[in-house]
Order: structure tokens, then C-alpha cells, then sequence
């Protein structure tokens, strides 16, 4: 029978070794978060605990809900995401959130009512399309096109939509749908200024009246 090993009593006994070190938390500092509002489609939508550096693109879409604003390429090269900051056509997906507060921000929910849509819309939706996915951004560039051109041109249309990128259908519906538009938008003025009351000139006083 083999002894068991004794262990010397004077010996001294190996310490268990010291546990590793627990990292420290993240610092909130390198999430810095940050809160703000935002005015969209004339409504003052509250943000808050947000990640300084979310897009406005992600903030409409998954924290007001307004999911009219596509995420076709975070690049800024396709144009699903188009909206408008202080009137001026912006990808959304290139935008810091938290810069745009304080700024008049328009989406395609603006645009029109669910039960009344704008002509754009109108249009655009009852052009021939396949998937739809970039109709939302060709809205917001098509409105902002014909708020400062009343009349453009073919070619000054393409000009304006060779930022919104269609992979499916085309934009032979798109242009047809915009000269639509186009045509109603002169007819309702030139209703509307036919019946407009005229008032009748007065004649002068005569010489001698006193």
C-alpha cells in the first residue's frame, strides 16, 4: 500500500491566487446622451436620453414613429430618406438629430392627410410602380422641385431626381405623374382666376364739379 502524502506542517501553505481585476463600467461619456426637441410637420416632438450622434433619419423613423423617411443606403446616395430641414431638401440619413432641433423639419406625413393627400402624392401613387419604396422620397423631392420651378421642365425634373434612385420600375411613371401635376395645378389657377370678382373702375369727377 502506497502512503498517502503528508504535508509538513511547518511548511507554508501556496496562497489561492488573487481573482483578476473587474473592468469599470463603460463611462456614460463615451455615450454622451442628450435630449431635445424637434419640430416635425409643425408638431414640437419631444427626444430625449438619445444618443448624441443618432441620425434624424433613425430618430423619426424608430423614435417619433414616422416611418415615411426610407433607409435605402445610410449614404446619402439613393434618396429614400429625403426630407426637409428650414425648407431645404436634406438626406436625413446624413443629419445628426440632435442638430436639427430648433429647425423647421417637414417629412411626407406632412405633405398631405391620410384622407386628404397632396397632388404629388395623389399622382405619385397612382403612377405605374413595383415595390414603392422610393415613391416617399421622390414626394418630398418632386414638392420641393415645384415650390421653387411652377413649371420645370422635363429635363429640369430628371435634373431633380437624379438623387432619388429607383431599381425596379423606372421613372417614366414619375415624369408622367410630375407633368401631371403640372397641368392640374395651371388649370386651377386659371379657373380660379376667372372667377375672381372684377371691380368695375369709377369714372373721374368731371371738371367743373365741385
Amino acid at each position: 500500500m502506497i502512503p498517502s502524502e503528508v504535508t509538513d506542517p511547518a511548511q507554508p501553505v501556496a496562497e489561492a491566487p488573487a481573482p483578476a481585476p473587474v473592468p469599470p463600467p463603460v463611462s456614460d461619456s463615451e455615450h454622451p446622451e442628450v435630449s431635445y426637441v424637434l419640430r416635425v410637420n409643425g408638431i414640437d416632438r419631444a427626444v430625449s436620453s438619445a444618443w448624441i450622434g443618432e441620425s434624424l433619419l433613425y430618430v423619426l423613423r424608430e423614435r417619433l414613429g414616422l416611418a415615411g423617411a426610407k433607409d435605402g443606403c445610410s449614404q446619402g446616395e439613393c434618396g429614400a430618406c429625403s426630407v426637409q430641414v428650414d425648407g431645404r431638401l436634406v438626406a436625413a440619413c446624413l443629419v445628426p438629430a440632435a442638430t436639427a432641433a430648433g429647425s423647421e423639419i417637414r417629412t411626407v406625413e406632412g405633405l398631405g392627410t391620410e384622407s386628404e393627400p397632396s397632388d404629388v402624392q395623389r399622382a405619385l401613387a397612382s403612377c405605374a410602380v413595383q415595390c414603392g419604396f422610393c415613391l416617399p422620397g421622390m414626394a418630398m423631392t418632386v414638392h420641393d422641385l415645384l415650390e421653387g420651378n411652377h413649371a420645370p421642365t422635363e429635363l429640369q425634373t430628371r435634373q431633380a431626381l437624379c438623387g432619388n434612385l429607383c431599381r425596379c420600375s423606372g421613372y417614366r411613371g414619375v415624369l408622367d405623374a410630375v407633368r401631371t401635376v403640372i397641368e392640374e395645378r395651371a388649370e386651377r389657377a386659371e379657373r380660379a382666376e376667372q372667377q375672381s370678382p372684377r371691380i368695375p373702375q369709377q369714372a373721374g369727377p368731371f371738371e367743373g364739379d365741385a
